[in-house]
């Protein structure tokens, strides 16, 4: 792996504040690898560090959305759940690691491969799509549910296997490289069609030694051929149990294979848009998974029910929906969502208006956006103070979306402050609520609030 990244013309998509940012998100990286380099795994200088990587990389995306939003881009969508996913999955799930291990050298080098790798990878391929320069590498993932059930059947077969407890890091896995591992390729055909699926699967050592080798009973912490070809049976029985998990992969079958080195993998997850690309924690390594069959867009790959099972599989699932259909129409609420990064004021508040109102919250800026755009409610109590974005960029973004122009905010504040209410005065906010206020007086603003916009 590279000690030092460096900034190259390349990387510029054209838009100052995105190409500063990025530049920024470098810098950043470029000091952890010094301090790794120098020896001094010293927790408070990396602490720091990732967490200034974390505010910054946060920051950042809520910019980037906000710009691509005000060009009308059509991948916008798109490029917030890689956002979403490595804000809300991967970077926690280093971080938990990092806590957990004592920021062991091992946890460092998995947090700067896959946060590196996945800076790069994504400054120049995702970002460069902004300006037309390339395809958005997940424009061709599968859809929700069908990704969903993809995820699990891949948990439940490591669980299967390999006896091991994964932990999902990211599901756009950019190919990022997270440690000295093994690249296996599998090409699948089918008799029916000239349609090709190929599979990718990189093994950390240590998840084989400590699966594959141990089954084996290898005393050593060192890859040998017989391991690798164990591992290489064990893979292809591994594909074959996902193949039979999905009608829509029926028929594949094995037509060639690869052991790859980094370079190779490289080349060929760069040249292909893949419908699934996943990378697991298991607790005694990394494991990534992806899946390059562009026809499964076209069936769907639809999750198997038991056969033996079938007619009451279904007629519960009739059954549930029902019941939820009608618990849903019997409970319909008046919907709030309270955006505060005080975990104390966020539950307060929840317990205070639960009952009467369907509660959701956030504890940032960039998570409240993400929640009004999944579902929109019908009042935000918007924390006006709030580290890297607050209330008032908040909610400037999303006056900025037309369908968000009207959503009444209310801002919650500390203490009154005559200036900076005036500030956003032009955002149209729906009022100000004192956090400090009694809690009847609370209740009885929202309930006035609600009260006014149904005479209205």
């Amino acid at each position: 792996m590279e000690s030092q990244f460096v900034w190259q013309e390349e990387f510029n998509i054209g838009v100052e504040s995105i190409d500063r940012d990025h530049q920024k998100l470098f810098k950043i990286i470029n000091k952890l690898f010094a301090l790794k380099e120098e020896g001094k795994n010293d927790q408070w200088a990396c602490q720091e560090s990732i967490k200034f990587f974390r505010a910054h990389a946060t920051n950042h995306f809520a910019s980037e959305e906000a710009y691509m939003a005000s060009i009308h881009f059509d991948g916008l969508e798109a490029h917030r759940e890689v956002h979403r996913t490595f804000r809300e999955n991967t970077l926690p799930a280093l971080e938990h690691e990092l806590e957990q291990t004592e920021y062991s050298t091992e946890a460092i080098d998995h947090f700067l491969g896959v946060c590196a790798g996945w800076l790069i990878g994504h400054t120049l391929t995702d970002d460069q799509s902004i300006t037309g320069k390339h395809i958005h590498r997940w424009k061709n993932l599968l859809p929700g549910e069908e990704q969903t059930a993809f995820k699990k059947v891949i948990k439940q077969l490591v669980f299967d296997m390999f006896h091991l407890e994964s932990k999902l890091i990211s599901d756009v896995y950019g190919g990022e490289k997270f440690g000295k591992g093994i690249y296996y390729h599998l090409i699948y055909g089918c008799d029916q069609n000239e349609k090709k699926q190929e599979v990718l699967m990189i093994f950390e050592d240590k998840v084989l030694i400590n699966t594959v080798g141990k089954i084996m009973g290898i005393q050593t912490n060192k890859l040998d051929d017989m391991l690798i070809h164990a591992a290489r049976y064990t893979a292809r029985q591994f594909v074959q149990r996902v193949i039979e998990s999905f009608p829509a992969m029926d028929g594949y079958h094995l037509q060639g294979e690869n052991l790859l080195f980094y370079d190779q993998f490289k080349t060929i997850f760069q040249r292909q848009q893949p419908q699934a690309s996943l990378l697991f924690d298991t607790g005694v390594g990394y494991f990534a998974f992806c899946i390059i069959a562009p026809h499964l867009l076209e069936q769907g790959v639809g999750s198997m029910i038991q056969a033996e099972r079938a007619m009451t599989e279904v007629e519960e699932y009739l059954n549930r929906r029902k019941e939820k259909h009608a618990q849903r129409k019997a409970e319909h609420k008046q919907k709030i969502l309270i955006v505060d990064d005080s975990a104390t004021i966020r539950e307060g508040i929840k317990r205070l208006l639960g009952e009467k109102y369907e509660v959701a919250t956030a504890e940032s800026g960039v998570a409240a956006i993400r929640s009004v755009t999944l579902d929109r409610p019908d009042l935000v109590l918007l924390d006006y103070e709030m580290p890297v974005c607050d209330g008032r960029q908040t909610l400037e973004m999303l006056r900025s979306e037309k369908e968000f122009e009207d959503l009444p905010v209310i801002f919650l504040t500390g203490r009154w402050d005559p200036q900076s209410m005036i500030q956003v005065m032009p955002l149209k906010p729906a009022g100000y609520l004192i956090k400090s206020s009694k809690p009847d007086s609370i209740k009885k603003e929202i309930e006035a609030f609600f009260e006014k916009k149904k005479d209205s």
